[in-house]
């Protein structure tokens, strides 16, 4: 517990570790991140199946997951601009009661047309909580415990994702994909509720109402940073091959050499929990031994992993699936952290900004790696994503090397 002033010395300085404030903001946007990205990632474990319902190819089926992720990016900057006005976590209440709505509906759109239009809604309705929860933790925890806070969140979206594709991958197969997404969309509502009776209310949250023209300076401000824009980078290139990585991956477990059953090629969501455990280990990490090198270290992490999964054997494939996912998920819970821990003013558009980013790389990236699947195969889908981490690296290593940059957390 935080010693001398108590609740002064809280209101001041941010919850400290080991408070029960603390573990408060950690179970609530545990609960908020399984309710956004369970449903965000539910129909990318039964691609290969809206695939041959709806008679689309695999960059197709894929824009499922892609259309969600334009909507969600479309979404952060008037999320964050809502926040601003009438708090971060009525705003986040309020994005994740509407996108559990819209998640229980759009299984059930008679077209594909449909079903993308219904996604980018939802999408969009998702973005509150991503857009919003960085800024919380950076205003609500003691400096000193927000890089290992930010890793824990991150392990919570980790699980949301694991949950929504091993509970949908299976389903589908004894029920049809359309009724598997909507018993995820279910176990989100039961989230979203634990979420809202967990999280604390703001304490050191001061609403300003700057409107559009004061978001804009501030944006204008963070796209000027050559740090700031590293950071975004990290997000952009990084998820964006990861998406792709687990997209199609799938689709090359179901087909020649492999002939794995969708009930079976789902469970290789279960690298997530490497994910979980390693975004929470990166934040505590960075904190003794700073953010740059365990950035840059996840990364090639990422890299030799995707490399891994080359192979033609089912073992290695899988080694390399886990190291990738465990190297993804250091490298995000490092630089989504340090997205609204880098700015000086305005860590909600920060955080908003590396947000859109990372769901704008995962929109674009997700889809272009069926392009070169459909030309190359696996090789040419793993070669985009190499190239990817190999960008990010370089990026991370030319901007961020600074001595502010490569500090320890204080």
């Amino acid at each position: 517990m935080h010693a001398g002033g108590g609740d002064e010395l809280a209101a001041a300085l941010g919850h400290r570790r080991g408070s029960r404030e603390y573990r408060g903001v950690l179970a609530g946007l545990f609960f908020a991140g399984v309710a956004t990205f369970a449903q965000l990632y539910s129909p990318q474990a039964v691609l290969p199946q809206i695939s041959a319902e709806l008679s689309v190819d695999a960059a197709s089926a894929a824009l499922v997951v892609s259309s969600s992720t334009i909507g969600l990016a479309a979404g952060v900057i008037p999320w964050s601009l809502a926040s601003d006005r009438i708090g971060r976590v009525r705003a986040m209440g309020i994005a994740v009661i509407a996108a559990t709505t819209f998640g229980m509906l759009v299984p059930f759109a008679p077209s594909f047309g449909l079903l993308l239009a219904g996604r980018v809604v939802e999408g969009i309705a998702l973005g509150g909580v991503p857009a919003i929860a960085i800024a919380y933790l950076s205003e609500e925890v003691h400096p000193e415990s927000s890089a290992r806070a930010a890793g824990t969140y991150v392990a919570g979206t980790s699980v949301g994702g694991l949950l929504g594709r091993i509970v949908a991958g299976p389903l589908a197969e004894l029920v049809g994909w359309r009724l598997a997404v909507l018993a995820v969309a279910v176990l989100c509502a039961g989230a979203a509720v634990c979420f809202l009776r967990l999280v604390p209310a703001s304490r050191r949250f001061v609403p300003h109402a700057g409107g559009a023209r004061g978001v804009g300076r501030l944006v204008a401000r963070h796209v000027r940073s050559p740090r700031l824009l590293a950071i975004y980078a990290q997000g952009l290139l990084l998820m964006g091959g990861f998406v792709a990585l687990y997209n199609y991956l799938g689709f090359r477990l179901a087909g020649p050499g492999f002939r794995l059953p969708p009930s079976l090629a789902s469970l290789v969501f279960l690298a997530y929990l490497a994910g979980t455990w390693a975004s929470a280990q990166a934040g505590a990490l960075a904190s003794r031994a700073g953010r740059l090198p365990v950035l840059v270290a996840s990364a090639a992490l990422m890299g030799l992993g995707v490399a891994l999964t080359i192979a033609d054997a089912l073992v290695p494939v899988l080694v390399g699936l886990v190291v990738a996912t465990v190297g993804f998920f250091g490298a995000h819970g490092v630089a989504s952290g340090w997205s609204g821990q880098a700015a000086e003013t305005g860590k909600a558009q920060s955080s908003a900004l590396y947000t859109l980013a990372y769901y704008g790389g995962s929109s674009l990236f997700g889809w272009l790696g069926g392009i070169f699947f459909a030309r190359d195969g696996w090789s040419g889908t793993a070669t985009m994503v190499l190239a990817l981490v190999l960008a990010a690296i370089l990026v991370a290593l030319v901007a961020l090397r600074s001595r502010r940059a490569t500090s320890r957390v204080r």
